[in-house]
């Protein structure tokens, strides 16, 4: 991939422009097999329900592949503090500053609640976090976020887990019109297609778990995420042609020589 396709997030590179989760798979075996075919960026961990601890044989560190960077998030969060608590308690234990702040604000619709997630991303700034947030597609909070310090926007292309893809492009086009940071989908993307339009808006890369985790083959759909982001990538930079109301010929009649009439 070139320079064109390089995801740069707080200075440091990242291979791909694919971040996957590592949720609802049915075993870790099969996670596994689906983050290599993915190859993605980095992988996000939801720290309060896997065991920071464990180290044997069969935990769920060792399913993994080696060298993967790791995105932990606070998934489970309803409130600014224990998303700041758990945030902290990851990067104790896994030495990195990096982590997805996600405060959900409705069980039901698992919504952020978007002041809070501002609330906690301007309390782990200050602690020297990089700060990547789930939130709205609302322009406005992700500007507040920007200016609070976050690395990344993150808004969601529909409810997490629901595979509706992007409903309203509307507004992310909006936030990317204005973000100096990159620009992240996350939630709602449901199969290769809506990651492709998503890359194609403009956004700096993809973030996904259940499109992958539940599709009936988790593997195959894993590589096709990674194409998909990679396409969508290149479709973005090449510049899409104009839409035309009216039809307009593959092979123009214009400068061709008409025979004569016989």
């Amino acid at each position: 991939m070139n320079n064109n396709s390089a995801l740069v997030i707080a200075g440091i590179t990242y291979k791909s422009r694919l971040i996957l989760g590592t949720g609802k798979y049915k075993t870790l075996e099969l996670m596994k097999e689906a983050l290599i075919a993915a190859d993605p960026g980095m992988v996000t961990v939801a720290v309060r329900r896997v065991n920071l601890n464990d180290q044997s044989s069969q935990s769920f560190w060792k399913f993994l592949p080696e060298g993967l960077p790791i995105l932990p998030n606070t998934a489970g969060c309803y409130t600014a503090e224990e998303a700041i608590r758990t945030a902290r308690l990851a990067r104790e234990a896994l030495q990195t500053n990096l982590v997805k702040i996600e405060v959900i604000g409705d069980p039901k619709t698992l919504f952020p609640d978007v002041v809070a997630t501002l609330e906690a991303t301007r309390v782990l700034v200050k602690e020297g976090f990089t700060v990547l947030p789930y939130t709205s597609d609302d322009p406005i909070i992700a500007r507040q976020l920007e200016e609070a310090g976050a690395a990344t926007i993150m808004p969601l292309a529909a409810p997490i887990g629901s595979g509706q893809g992007i409903l309203n492009p509307l507004p992310v086009q909006f936030i990317l019109d204005q973000a100096k940071v990159p620009v992240i989908v996350d939630a709602g993307v449901g199969t290769a297609s809506d990651a492709a339009v998503a890359m194609e808006l403009g956004v700096a890369g993809v973030l996904m778990n259940t499109a992958v985790a539940e599709a009936k083959d988790p593997i195959a759909m894993a590589r096709a995420m990674k194409l998909a982001v990679e396409a969508g990538r290149l479709s973005y930079l090449a510049g899409r042609m104009v839409k035309k109301i009216y039809a307009s010929a593959s092979s123009p009649t214009q400068g061709m020589s008409i025979p004569a009439k016989i």
